[in-house]
């Protein structure tokens, strides 16, 4: 055994096997190590234990008792599967040994704020963070990306975490991709191609509501930016500049928030989004600032930073950048493209000065030279922008969540497929699954029988999952007459069969099966939404 102070606490590093042989023995030398130190948190450091019996397990519950916040790290596989049956995983923090993995020699394929990604064999790819203690971002990354996967957006999710360095990394499987970048710096005539993908991605994100409350809203994070350039630059223009943040509504749709064509790859014919530890909501005005900065603001002053970072010169992130505005908001109009890009360039100033001052790139000659040319570019700005909004000229793109379809009876087992990928996402028991598609189609059933009294219409499915506690929550929306099936009053089912009315059975097995279910007519829509717990 080993023993140690250090800035987590007092670490204890058991060896070998701790079984009823010593264990009366290792707890009689743990304890005496410990007089005087039961106010340090305890580490159990396992990195180098074999094998651990119930008497082992007795002197960690001994020890568990004079310090309810012990946590054992480095578990293997075996001495954590032991843990994890007899509970202890459930009673205490336990984490697993990682193995290692060399990134010597790998290709780099993707570079974020918080992360380098790199190509370690044909199939596999890893994140490695820019920190030490990145164990908790891992995690948060791993949950946002299973978030965005139910939520229908296509993502890579981590299997594996390992050690890399002094840090850590996520394994991802990414067999044969190729980023955008690289197709681009590759393969220019594939250059429209990109820009239709990657606009499609956008749209579909940008399209997608996020459960409340589930990830950071960006909204907060640039009045953080704005709050930070007080006494670094003149009061009016920062206080025009949060005014105008300030103004901007609250927006529950998804955001990537890094979204750069080294986070798109193309695997097969399927496009993946990646490094998604930057998922956040909020309006898309957001996104175009950090794109702004990926393509044009990092490397205004210095081209050869694009070609660094994205392996394609300057001229081109110009084209694809212009390209991409047209195609996302929907029109040609120059005059109208300049002005929601002189909205994207004062957040993305925004970001770069404050990311200036904190990195005192000020002290350098070429660093001064770019703050004093964002700066006065932020303040003609600023002089010009009474507001950050704006609006794409074409329709929606389908959400990632919402399917579209005809009004048709015919459709149900599209309807019935698309939810059940959600519930079985959601670890959904088969009764309810069953609960919930009886619903489901009782409800599309009478879209696709009454919404439309001519021609056939089309009919919203929206899905939405949540954790507080675990449930679904299903909406069916048609453009059809206004109609309220929850208005009709419940069947009498007590009735014989020669007294009943016929119909009004399917609203009433719907209402039955599900836990809430609430009608509204808005905008020329039906909506019907319905709600089932989970769990």
């Amino acid at each position: 055994m080993t023993f140690e102070q250090t800035n987590q606490g007092f670490v204890i590093g058991l060896e070998g096997r701790v079984d009823s042989n010593n264990a009366a023995e290792v707890e009689k030398e743990i304890f005496a190590q410990l007089e005087g130190k039961e106010h340090l948190p305890i580490v159990i450091d396992a990195e180098k234990l074999e094998y651990i019996s119930s008497a082992g397990l007795r002197v960690i519950l001994h020890m568990r008792k004079i310090n309810p916040d012990l946590c054992i790290t480095n578990a293997n596989s075996a001495v954590y599967e032991i843990l994890e049956m007899t509970g202890f995983t459930e009673m205490m923090k336990v984490g697993k040994a990682y193995r290692v993995v060399s990134i010597e020699g790998c290709e780099e394929i993707g570079r974020g704020a918080n992360g380098t990604i790199y190509r370690i064999d044909q199939d596999n790819v890893v994140k490695v963070y820019n920190y030490p203690d990145a164990l908790d971002d891992i995690q948060h990354e791993r949950e946002v990306a299973k978030l965005a996967l139910i939520l229908g957006i296509p993502t890579a999710i981590s299997y594996d975490v390992v050690r890399v360095g002094d840090s850590y990394g996520s394994v991802f499987e990414l067999l044969n991709a190729s980023s955008f970048s690289k197709i681009l710096s590759t393969q220019p005539e594939k250059m429209d191609w990109c820009v239709d993908e990657y606009v499609e991605m956008l749209k579909r994100i940008h399209n997608t509501l996020v459960p409340e409350g589930k990830l950071p809203d960006l909204k907060e994070t640039f009045l953080d930016y704005a709050d930070f350039l007080k006494g670094y630059l003149p009061d009016e223009p920062v206080q025009k500049l949060r005014a105008l943040i300030e103004a901007v509504p609250h927006d529950d749709h998804m955001i990537h928030g890094d979204y750069h064509t080294k986070n798109l790859e193309l695997q097969g014919d399927e496009v993946l989004l990646i490094d998604m530890d930057t998922l956040a909501v909020g309006h898309p005005i957001f996104e175009l600032a950090s794109m702004f900065n990926a393509f044009i603001g990092f490397s205004e002053l210095d081209h050869n930073i694009i070609k660094e970072f994205q392996g394609f010169d300057y001229p081109t992130a110009e084209t694809f950048w212009h390209k991409v505005l047209v195609a996302y908001l929907g029109t040609e109009d120059e005059a109208y493209i300049q002005s929601v890009e002189n909205k994207a360039r004062i957040l993305g100033y925004t970001r770069l000065i404050r990311r200036a001052i904190r990195r005192d790139e000020i002290s350098t000659e070429q660093g001064k030279e770019a703050f004093e040319f964002r700066k006065e570019q932020l303040f003609k700005l600023l002089d010009e922008t009474d507001s950050l909004l704006f609006e794409r000229k074409e329709e929606k793109t389908e959400a990632a969540n919402e399917l579209v379809v005809d009004a048709d009876t015919e459709k149900l087992a599209e309807v019935n497929a698309f939810i059940s990928r959600y519930l079985e996402a959601a670890e959904c028991s088969v009764k309810t699954e069953m609960e919930i598609l009886l619903a489901v189609e009782e409800i599309f059933t009478n879209v696709a029988s009454y919404a439309y009294t001519e021609e056939k219409g089309k009919a919203i499915i929206r899905v939405m999952l949540s954790d507080r506690p675990s449930s679904i929550t299903i909406s069916i929306l048609d453009w059809g007459i206004p109609y309220d099936p929850l208005a009709k009053e419940d069947p009498d089912v007590t009735l014989s069969a020669d007294k009943r009315d016929i119909g009004g059975l399917g609203v009433f097995l719907a209402k039955q099966v599900m836990d809430e279910i609430d009608y509204e007519r808005t905008d020329g829509q039906n909506i019907l939404t319905m709600k089932k717990i989970l769990a």
